[in-house]
């Protein structure tokens, strides 16, 4: 239950990205088809589309005026993809349970991304730590969904 635990927290971190990245994976038929939402997930417009709302996230997140994400609307999308996402990389049979472990770690990884960043654009500044930020949690979303499929 690995994988669900660490793509929990990349969605702490960026809720989109765990989409596109799971998009990309079922556009190569690389996902379990039985999972609901993944063959939505390889329609091209669909994949297409979670892939710019991913990069819509990133670019947005270096607004100064980007809310928090642990905001409730924040939490609550982050909840979401979190929970998908765990499901799908979840083992057969374990599905619930991967999505429970994804989506608490999505939380708990909000508040713990959130207090981090802080601190490091008190030091280095917005856009520097969202980037930085923004690379390390394409890398391990990437890392995590190849590894499983």
């Amino acid at each position: 239950m690995l994988a669900p635990l660490l793509i929990g927290l990349v969605a702490g971190q960026r809720a989109m990205t765990p989409l596109a990245v799971l998009a990309a994976a079922a556009r190569r038929g690389a996902l379990p088809t039985s999972v609901p939402g993944v063959r939505l997930l390889s329609v091209p417009l669909v994949a297409t589309g979670a892939m710019a709302l991913a990069g819509g996230e990133m670019a947005g997140d270096k607004m100064r005026t980007a809310p928090d994400r642990t905001v409730a609307a924040g939490l609550l999308a982050r909840s979401m993809t979190a929970a998908f996402a765990g499901a799908v990389l979840a083992e057969p049979g374990r599905r619930a349970e991967g999505a429970a472990i994804a989506v608490a770690a999505a939380i708990g990884g909000s508040f713990l991304g959130l207090a981090i960043r802080k601190r490091a654009i008190a030091r280095f500044g917005q856009t520097r730590t969202g980037l930085v930020e923004d690379a390390a949690v394409a890398a391990l979303a990437r890392a995590i969904v190849s590894r499983k499929t």
